[in-house]
């Protein structure tokens, strides 16, 4: 399993069409044989901080599998308006959960 970090800063009045716009990303993520689960954080000491959380099959289930099928364009036309406020896109390994 590999896990992908995305942090967005959001400006607050773009916070509610973000929120909207994963909501509706999620279903091309849940349709996805790669994707294991993913979550939609806010801060709540710095409420313009969101993360993004998406557990992956694998690496190459996320690169070759998702984003070169059918329904990454759908899901990317939906994030793309929040792509420039993205501050980290990184893919991490599990060492230790519970």
């Amino acid at each position: 399993m590999v896990v992908e970090i995305i942090r967005y800063g959001i400006a607050p009045e773009s916070a509610e069409l973000f929120i909207k716009a994963y909501k509706e990303a999620g279903t091309y993520l849940n349709r996805s044989t790669h994707c294991l689960s993913y979550e939609v954080i806010k801060g709540i000491e710095e409420p313009n901080n969101f993360i993004v959380r998406i557990e992956w099959d694998s690496l190459e289930g996320h690169m070759q599998g998702f984003r070169t099928g059918p329904d990454f364009q759908y899901f990317f036309a939906l994030v793309k308006p929040f792509f420039n406020a993205i501050l980290e896109m990184k893919h991490y390994s599990v060492i230790a959960n519970s």
